[in-house]
């Protein structure tokens, strides 16, 4: 008995730390409210020194997916420091095969490393940063507003200009409650899904003050749905478990 429990305490680690970390699904969702285009969205990148063929199968992935618009949540750094984050020109130039326009916001992680240096450089790769704005794209206004620990999100000025179709897009869950304007999506990251998830008990720890409430998923409260993506790297530890990396498909 103890043989066994070794034996599964070592598969579990190998799984979490080297398998399902690097897995990505397609999660699909559907909405009838964007004149039947077909929106990627992608976040929570966190791409290290050693991680540019990652990168390039999740531009690859995205690519497949003939998407007409690409939303990305941020957090394209890995790490606090810079340390241990591939640079953010490479990842840049990178993100800029992506066959389709592409609207980011940044994270939190970007934020500590220098948000101005990665917004000039998305944006000399042809990436719209929104911070507090909005711009219309493929027919559907699309704002985005500054990470919460890093600078100040400002819903009611970035929808100030929005027309519907519309898709508000927030690093984090957490500024869901303080969206008081009618939007037909918000689009968040950040919580990777709380990164390891218990079975039948859910996440262990999730980077939100609403704890589990927006740590995944579809929400529809008030009026206002939001999407948040699982992401797809990780954050402090190098682990996933029952929240295998993804990117959002709407269609």
């Amino acid at each position: 008995m103890y043989k066994y429990m070794i034996l599964f305490l070592i598969s579990l680690f190998i799984w979490s730390f080297f398998i399902e970390p690097n897995l990505i699904v397609i999660k699909k969702y559907r909405s009838d409210k964007f004149f039947g285009k077909k929106i990627v969205f992608a976040s929570d990148f966190h791409i290290s020194k050693n991680d540019r063929t990652r990168l390039k199968r999740i531009i690859k992935l995205i690519n497949k997916q003939k998407p007409d618009l690409v939303i990305s949540g941020g957090d394209y750094i890995k790490g606090h420091t810079g340390k241990t984050t591939l640079d953010i020109e490479t990842i840049a130039h990178e993100l800029s095969k992506i066959n389709a326009p592409v609207i980011s916001v940044l994270g939190n992680h970007d934020g500590w490393y220098d948000k101005y240096r990665v917004k000039k450089a998305l944006e000399t790769n042809g990436i719209t940063v929104l911070m507090n704005k909005c711009i219309k794209v493929a027919d559907i206004s699309v704002a985005g507003v500054e990470d919460m620990q890093t600078g100040r999100p400002e819903p009611q000025i970035a929808l100030e200009e929005a027309d519907s179709p519309s898709i508000l897009v927030s690093h984090t869950p957490d500024i869901y409650p303080s969206v008081n304007q009618k939007v037909d999506l918000i689009l968040a990251g950040h919580v990777h899904g709380g990164q390891v998830r218990i079975p039948f008990k859910g996440a262990i720890l999730v980077p939100s003050k609403y704890g589990t409430k927006y740590s995944m998923g579809d929400i529809n409260e008030n009026g206002n749905r939001m999407i948040i993506t699982k992401g797809l790297g990780t954050s402090i530890l190098n682990i996933r478990f029952n929240t295998v990396p993804e990117i959002v498909v709407i269609e």
